[in-house]
């Protein structure tokens, strides 16, 4: 069967034929992958600045964001059954006895590094036509969903961090009102960040770069959020707009941006950073005056990567929820579905739109 991979040495990003694999455990599932989201991960990736393939082997096989079909499952396998539309998580655990994250079930806090995650380090990914992989790691998906499932993985990354934040606060004995959230940037991440901070009663603005007729914006007034063009109001503005912050969702990777906005975070205010700037050349930043603010505001700092089975199970329920509360914001998010052979204007070159996906059906 047919994948789409790296080659790191040489640098080459293309088809490549591999077997197609087989149940070995009774715990095995095996999928048959209908689509693949294309993110930032896959193109950084694409342009060598990381991404690992497994050990002996000189190309890594793409896509961490899937859905796909179960088609055969072991003797022991409870949690889906063939028929079943399912998603599956990125992270395995690290091998180490020592590491209490892993041996919980807690591979997004692993101690060590020594994780692997599909489609990003050591172990193939989900750009081709059949996986197998354990059990534990298979979410099943109800089948009205089978449109937007594909966007499970990515939404993950905010069910993750808004758990924190609720674990954050918690701590606040009298508890907490008037939500009021800033999700930086109007990609995927960010829009589906901000439809879950709806879901959850926040009042949300959108603050990105986008002009105000792109249909980003549109997306972001469908869901009853506000949107703020950074092009237009500067981070103090956006806080004279918004009142108290009381949560910035950074989803940019841009740090100037984030931490210009970390500065006008609110009294007990939480920012979740999701993104990983690339090598770029260091910006000014006035660490005295951010400094003083986390201290006399109270506020903290959290960054989340990856996510666990409940982040994967809560972000399906979500999706439902999107698309009870939200359908014309969450339909769309998805901008094109394109072919296999298609891979290359899309992990090499700047494909238009908002989500791009593949399909693998041919």
């Amino acid at each position: 069967m047919k994948a789409v991979a790296v080659h790191p040495a040489n640098k080459q990003v293309g088809l490549v034929e591999v077997g197609e694999p087989r149940i070995e455990r009774p715990t095995d599932v095996k999928l048959q992958i209908l689509e693949v989201g294309v993110c930032g991960t896959d193109k950084e990736i694409c342009r060598f600045e990381y991404g690992q393939p497994p050990r002996g082997m000189d190309y890594l096989v793409l896509g961490h964001e899937c859905l796909g079909v179960v088609v055969d499952a072991g003797a022991d396998v409870t949690r889906v059954r063939p028929g079943d539309l399912a998603v599956m998580m990125v992270r395995r655990p690290c091998p180490h006895e020592s590491c209490s994250p892993c041996q919980g079930g807690r591979q997004d806090f692993c101690y060590t590094g020594d994780f692997t995650e599909r489609g990003i380090n050591q172990f193939h990914g989900f750009m081709t036509g059949f996986v197998v992989d354990h059990q534990d790691y298979v979410c099943p998906v109800p089948q009205d969903l089978r449109d937007i499932a594909v966007l499970t993985e990515p939404l993950t990354i905010a069910e993750k961090g808004l758990r924190q934040v609720l674990d954050v606060q918690d701590r606040l004995p009298w508890g907490t009102k008037g939500h009021r959230a800033v999700v930086l940037g109007a990609g995927p991440v960010g829009l589906l960040g901000a439809m879950a901070l709806r879901v959850r009663g926040f009042e949300t603005w959108v603050y990105s770069r986008e002009a105000p007729d792109d249909p980003r914006v549109r997306i972001v007034e469908a869901m009853g959020a506000r949107y703020v063009s950074s092009a237009e109001r500067n981070a103090a503005q956006l806080a004279s707009q918004v009142g108290n912050i009381d949560l910035v969702y950074e989803a940019t990777g841009v740090s100037s941006v984030s931490f210009d906005v970390l500065g006008v975070l609110g009294i007990n205010g939480i920012c979740v950073f999701t993104g990983i700037p690339g090598h770029n050349t260091p910006a000014p930043t006035d660490t005295d005056a951010l400094m003083r603010s986390i201290v006399l505001k109270n506020q903290i700092v959290v960054g989340t990567v990856n996510a666990n089975r409940p982040a994967f199970e809560n972000a399906i329920a979500d999706l439902g929820e999107f698309r009870r509360q939200f359908p014309e914001a969450i339909a769309g998010l998805i901008s094109k579905r394109w072919k296999m052979e298609e891979h290359a204007g899309l992990l090499l070159g700047r494909a238009p739109g908002i989500k791009n996906v593949i399909s693998m059906e041919g």
